[in-house]
């Protein structure tokens, strides 16, 4: 009996449920496998900053920002398109668990976590990490300019740590000044709130990113496959009760036959 939002009386055997040769279920591995086609063809880029020892030339790292900065400047449609099939995931998703079986709440359940998931690097990581590559200057510009803003701050907080050292002059006073600008030009706590990461370090947080996004992606299919796997052993096992069931009942009926002989 259904309570709430999940059926419980329903099975695979249902007329009304979606399972894994649903609809739904294409409308789900399609933007999967999609997305996994778009981070395979970054894969050349993201190897050498992940999987190798050997230093990385600059030249490297100057393609890479180029080819990051031309997919996030290509023309708003492009980004369109791969929003609209975002949410054609979404959809699937929605259709499969709405009014859903314990099967479904199990699998699609946890496939839309992990959807859920990789939407959120998606958007926090990627993203994020290709705006700043298409600023003025990239990666390199905004470090600078990063680094400059943190020497501003500690420099500023010297400068009012000595002129609140004390009312003294001359050597005592500098050299106070000089040992609290020592301190905050090195400290990389509080007084920064951030930590400034180098131009390849940053690339590599963005390979990081879409080799994570293609984990959450492929535990999707994982999924999807268990689900179709489930259904096809339940299948069998229902198929051989029937069979033996049958075989059961004709064992019987032969046994009748006999004795009225």
């Amino acid at each position: 009996m259904p309570t709430q939002w999940v059926d419980w009386s329903k099975t695979t055997r249902s007329k009304d449920y979606r399972g894994s040769g649903s609809f739904a279920t294409f409308l789900i591995i399609g933007p999967v496998c999609f997305a996994l086609g778009i981070l395979f063809a970054s894969f050349p880029y993201d190897f050498p900053l992940l999987w190798t020892s050997d230093p990385i030339p600059p030249s490297f790292l100057d393609h890479l920002e180029t080819h990051l900065r031309f997919m996030h400047q290509s023309p708003p449609l492009i980004a369109r398109m791969l929003h609209i099939i975002v949410f054609v995931g979404f959809l699937g998703f929605f259709i499969k668990l709405f009014r859903p079986s314990e099967a479904n709440v199990l699998f699609d359940g946890g496939s839309l976590i992990l959807y859920v998931i990789g939407a959120g690097v998606y958007l926090s990581n990627i993203v994020k990490g290709m705006r700043a590559v298409s600023q003025p200057g990239g990666l390199a510009a905004a470090e600078t300019a990063a680094r400059d803003a943190q020497d501003a701050l500690r420099a500023a907080a010297a400068a009012a740590a000595a002129a609140t050292s004390g009312a003294g002059t001359g050597d005592a006073a500098g050299g106070e000044g000089a040992r609290y600008y020592d301190h905050y030009h090195h400290h990389s706590g509080p007084i920064s709130g951030e930590v400034v990461l180098g131009r390849e370090d940053s690339l590599r947080v963005l390979s990081a990113s879409h080799v994570i996004l293609a984990l959450v992606l492929v535990g999707v299919l994982v999924l999807q496959a268990g689900q179709w796997y489930a259904e096809r052993k339940e299948a069998d096992e229902v198929a051989k009760l029937e069979r033996q069931e049958a075989e059961r009942k004709a064992a019987a009926a032969a046994a009748g036959s006999k004795k009225k002989l």
